[in-house]
């Protein structure tokens, strides 16, 4: 198939200047190798070192050629976003639980040339016989080793199974030492180790320690985000209970939040995560299942408010922040009885959080739910037109907007809300009414 794609228009739709060392490594080395192990610290721009290579070895816009296996369904929805801002004429689907069955299979029914999912719902799809095995022939596993963590290794056996005419196979990690199953059959794959040695570069991100008198560390948390002024921060919680116990008393004190864990709707989940995308909230408190998938820009501080239990876990959480070109910073959070792990030995200071503080400056957006998306034909261009001619917003009064498949968060100015739904509540989208309100 002639090639209808150019990297340089791949690099201009994502907005990148040029591929860094480890991703022009992985596209020369897939050139000549069929088995490719990929080690690079997290956020270093793995997914673009696998999607370049296998964009390149695409022969068809027929079949189903790909599959990229992900342990979470953040991480495959971004995957599929990064795919399709590429701007390359090839169709991607993702398939992961807590999204309809329904709508991948109506997806799946003209094959898209690469699948990006999770292994238990890649694998339903398969038994169900609404992936054609017989025409993939490239593999990817990203984030083997978490996928093998989360307990996965049924579904993933079943999956390569399946897969009888593979002539590729990659595997991505950020951890070094992982041991590679039998089952995933690469005996002797080329490695590529571009791990630091080091969570993140030294000069980006600075690690500091805040002393809580009392081992319930909420009020020093609470101080703490007054302290910081409410910038862009996550907060890790071990437990689901103490991410939404943390969370309702942030709240009783006047600090805005939300929380997210795995144990929500994947509606309250995307809501969550749109909020604290597009700034409506500032502060996310959430378990590890945010720690790895998750891409949101100008993260400033990473929070520790427990103690990571291994050393992977706390590379990975500190991981979401000094990404790319920014710098952040790592806070742990230590009552009397704690001590530091032995792996975290990078702490530069102690950080003094007054007893007396002020409330963090509130936020200057508020986010809005549309219950229409992609399979309503409404898009990014349709609700900017909507909310500029019928509620009478300026461009700028718009913020970020994510369009879902069946509903839709936009990023409004404040200021500007209660007179917006006014305006709107009888007007329609694409000649349908839908319901238009304030994000939950």
């Amino acid at each position: 198939m002639q090639q209808q794609w150019s990297l340089q228009t791949i690099l201009q739709n994502l907005n990148i200047v040029e591929l860094n060392a480890m991703q022009e490594a992985s596209i020369e080395a897939h050139q000549l190798q069929q088995q490719i192990l990929l080690l690079s610290d997290t956020g270093s721009g793995k997914t673009l070192a696998f999607l370049i290579p296998l964009l390149e070895k695409l022969q068809t816009k027929k079949n189903t050629e790909a599959l990229i296996i992900v342990p979470s369904r953040e991480l495959a929805q971004q995957i599929e976003m990064v795919f399709k801002k590429m701007g390359t004429g090839f169709k991607i689907t993702s398939c992961y639980g807590g999204h309809k069955r329904e709508i991948e299979e109506n997806n799946l029914i003209e094959a898209p040339s690469l699948i990006v999912g999770t292994p238990g719902r890649l694998a339903d799809h398969i038994r169900r016989k609404n992936i054609n095995v017989e025409t993939i022939t490239h593999l990817v596993i990203d984030e083997f080793d978490k996928t093998l963590e989360l307990g996965f290794t049924e579904e993933l056996a079943f999956i390569i199974e399946s897969l009888k005419f593979i002539a590729t196979r990659t595997l991505t990690s950020a951890t070094l030492g992982a041991t590679i199953p039998d089952f995933v059959q690469m005996s002797e794959p080329h490695e590529l180790n571009f791990l630091s040695g080091v969570s993140l570069p030294i000069e980006k991100l600075s690690t500091k320690v805040v002393k809580s008198d009392a081992i319930d560390k909420v009020d020093c948390l609470f101080r703490l985000i007054c302290f910081l002024n409410g910038q862009s921060t996550i907060v890790f919680c071990n437990h689901r209970e103490s991410v939404e116990r943390v969370s309702a008393m942030l709240k009783e004190k006047g600090v805005a939040n939300e929380f997210y864990h795995g144990a929500m709707e994947q509606h309250e989940r995307d809501s969550a995560l749109s909020k604290f995308r597009n700034g409506s909230n500032n502060i996310l408190i959430t378990t590890d299942l945010a720690a790895r998938g998750l891409d949101i820009p100008n993260i400033r501080y990473i929070i520790h408010y427990h103690l990571p239990a291994t050393e992977d876990i706390y590379t990975h959480r500190n991981g979401r922040t000094a990404r790319m070109d920014a710098s952040g910073t790592v806070i742990l959070i230590l009552h009397a009885e704690e001590t530091l792990p032995n792996f975290v030995t990078e702490i530069t200071e102690e950080l003094i959080v007054p007893s007396e503080v002020s409330l963090p400056e509130k936020t200057k957006w508020s986010t809005l739910f549309i219950a229409a998306g992609k399979k309503d034909k409404v898009n990014k261009i349709d609700i900017v037109g909507f909310l500029t001619n019928k509620g009478q917003l300026k461009k700028e009064d718009v913020g970020l907007i994510e369009v879902k498949d069946f509903f839709s968060f936009v990023a409004v100015r404040k200021s500007k809300v209660g007179g917006v739904l006014q305006l709107i509540k009888n007007e329609k989208i694409k000649n349908k009414k839908v319901k238009i309100d304030l994000a939950k």
